[in-house]
């Protein structure tokens, strides 16, 4: 099966960055949303998107380092073209189409990447919905972070065509796709999902099994929440920590930094699923970490797309303190 038609579900951090480089390799693609409010909040992200992209394609353009090259836009120097990947930018943002209507979305789609809430409810409710108009041949994909796609696969009506498809944030620059089948997924459907994840220049990470986390998450969510119960505990600050992180490995970001690119919302998401799972024998102080985040959450403080998270954020998301 060749994919033509992608639709996505969800307009959030990474769901518009998803639609915006299926869009950008060529694949006709809708973003389906559900209420004119999500339309709001969602064309602010791909103004960001487009952004993030002449950023970087600026950058490419006038430095021709190896650092600089965003291989979600070019797979190397010799093939990239400046004034080429500035129009497919502003082709890209002229042809994204954005859906309220569900049907209207799913019709005659090849691939649907899910990229709603983290919230296990919140999935199933929309998968119930979904799942009546879903074309014959339409393979789903979750872009879960933290949930098993076998906990919400009874609810696709497609078990079969069901799997995991999740990016990274930032994909443009960092470009792997993690493919994880079900107990169930068909073989094929599987090779034909990793055949798309490279059609959009992704490198297919291949998941042969349930992995809760996958293969980036199962080292992330541990290093990020030690990070954070180092604050929590008033052991040191966000700053700190993060310098120890970055001089000690020569990583680029550190635990605070990335929980605003991730945004705070999904981390809360995954700090209540980690509290639900320990209880009184978790690791860290998921319970405190929860509250802290809540209330972050509660003052808008929501990461580098609100200007604000643990740190704060100029319009194009330079760091300012």
């Amino acid at each position: 099966m060749k994919i033509k038609k992608v639709v996505v579900c969800g307009g959030g951090v990474l769901g518009s960055q998803i639609a915006f480089l299926s869009r950008y390799w060529g694949f006709d693609t809708t973003i389906c949303l559900r209420s004119e409010s999500s339309i709001g909040r969602t064309k602010p992200k791909i103004v960001r998107v487009k952004e993030n992209y002449i950023k970087t394609i600026e950058e490419m353009n006038a430095t021709h380092k190896a650092s600089a090259l965003a291989r979600g836009i070019a797979d190397s120097y010799e093939s990239f073209d400046y004034e080429e990947s500035l129009q497919k930018v502003e082709d890209t943002f002229d042809n994204l189409k954005i859906e309220l209507d569900l049907e209207k979305a799913l019709e005659d789609a090849d691939i649907v990447i899910e990229s709603v809430s983290e919230d296990l409810d919140a999935k199933i409710e929309f998968y119930k919905k979904m799942a009546p108009f879903l074309p014959e041949k339409t393979i789903l994909c979750t872009n879960s972070s933290s949930l098993l796609p076998s906990s919400f696969m009874e609810y696709t009506g497609r078990p079969e065509k069901f799997l995991a498809l999740h990016f990274a944030n930032d994909i443009h620059k960092h470009n792997t796709a993690e493919v994880m089948m079900t107990s169930k997924t068909d073989p094929e459907v599987f090779d034909t999902v990793v055949q798309f994840a490279r059609d959009i220049h992704m490198i297919p990470l291949q998941l042969r099994k349930e992995q809760p986390g996958y293969l980036l998450n199962s080292m992330l969510i541990p290093f990020l929440f030690a990070g954070f119960d180092l604050y929590v505990k008033e052991i040191s600050t966000p700053e700190d920590i993060d310098l120890a992180w970055k001089l000690g490995t020569g990583s680029p970001k550190g635990p605070f930094e990335i929980f605003d690119i991730v945004g705070l919302k999904t981390a809360h998401e995954i700090v209540k699923a980690l509290d639900a799972k320990f209880g009184d024998k978790a690791p860290y102080d998921y319970k405190k970490q929860k509250e802290m985040l809540a209330q972050k959450i509660d003052e808008g403080k929501i990461g580098v797309l609100a200007g604000e998270g643990f740190y704060k954020y100029d319009e194009s998301g330079n760091k300012i303190s």
